[in-house]
């Protein structure tokens, strides 16, 4: 049997206009800060990526700054800020903030001051979204670019940061969005790339593939193509609950992704769920790719209300584009029959 990938809010498969983009890049020699033609040839490449990610994201009104990742971005937007979050936030996020605000048992984070505050998008591993209140000063929208609708231009918010690798660009490259000509403290000092925000030969090849990967993202969420992904997210969740009806799904009150499922089976540890699925041909997980082989319990889950136990026996499903039904029913056919054998095992 071949393997199914159902991770996708880990990463996602490179999409074939993002590795066409970037072969095209390759034969591109020149430096993009170079004055003659083979760099004017590459800065021009540079420039038509950064208004394609512009025009995807809403950004006109905005300057593209290019990263290494988010967690680059993260570290640029918010080192120093004093900056109020919650504990729902990436650690990409959280490791710069003072993650105090609260949240309910949804996944719902309550904002006091906007403009000091740093708020996600989209929750990589419940999907949970939060309502991004005008004047926000850090948005993490990485899980949600391409996924739901979004426009840095009526967002009302600050700065805003991504990742090309969970929209089906490269891994090592992500963007900034902030503020035309607005003053940035670079972290990253030398040449003055990136508008003196971020110095360093900007990884052109990368950032072709993330173009063009965000440019297909938002043609296949305008073909609604994100809606019958929804459907079968719905149709796995209700299969799993029928089959365990004391599993819960996190954050299921709230709005979520359309792809993405955190499922809490009591009594079943979420590392031996994702094993076990390994095993049977399925790539699942545990939680947050970064966080994945942590003794801790989610904090995620933990903030949501979940104790250590329920939290440590948790799994999320992440649907991408291209899963079939046939896929999600194998998936949940799979899941169930371990199910019964564990709940055999402890009768």
């Amino acid at each position: 049997m071949s393997r199914i990938y159902l991770d996708h809010n880990a990463t996602t498969p490179l999409r074939a206009e993002a590795r066409d983009a970037m072969l095209a890049a390759m034969d591109l020699c020149g430096n993009p800060s170079s004055v003659h033609s083979e760099g004017r040839a590459a800065k021009g490449l540079l420039e038509a990526s950064r208004r394609k990610i512009a025009d995807a994201l809403g950004a006109g009104n905005a300057d593209i700054v290019f990263v290494s990742g988010a967690t680059e971005a993260a570290a640029l937007a918010c080192a120093g800020r004093g900056l109020v979050g919650a504990a729902v936030e990436h650690d990409a996020v959280g490791s710069w903030i003072d993650a105090s605000l609260p949240v309910d048992s949804s996944g719902r984070v309550s904002v006091d001051v906007a403009g000091q505050t740093a708020l996600q998008l989209a929750n990589s591993e419940t999907g949970v979204m939060q309502d991004l209140p005008a004047g926000l000063a850090v948005s993490d929208i990485t899980q949600g670019f391409g996924k739901v609708a979004f426009a840095y231009s009526w967002s009302g918010t600050h700065m805003v940061l991504c990742s090309a690798h969970k929209l089906g660009g490269p891994k090592g490259v992500g963007a900034l969005i902030i503020p035309q000509g607005h003053d940035l403290a670079a972290q990253l000092r030398g040449g003055g790339q990136e508008m003196g925000r971020r110095a360093g030969t900007e990884n052109l090849i990368a950032i072709a593939g993330f173009a063009a990967a965000a440019e297909a993202a938002q043609r296949d969420l305008a073909a609604g193509r994100w809606d019958e992904v929804a459907r079968l997210r719905d149709l796995l969740e209700a299969r799993l609950t029928e089959a365990a009806p004391e599993a819960v799904i996190a954050g299921a009150q709230a709005d979520r992704l359309p792809n993405t499922t955190c499922l809490i089976t009591p009594g079943w540890k979420g590392e031996t769920q994702v094993m076990a699925m390994d095993l049977a041909g399925f790539a699942i997980s545990a939680g947050s790719a970064c966080s994945s082989g942590k003794v801790k319990a989610s904090k995620v889950l933990r903030a949501m209300g979940f104790d250590e136990a329920e939290a440590g026996c948790a799994i999320r499903v992440s649907l991408g584009l291209d899963t079939t039904e046939a896929q999600v029913m194998a998936f949940a056919d799979a899941w169930v029959d371990r199910y019964k054998k564990m709940r055999a095992r402890a009768a």
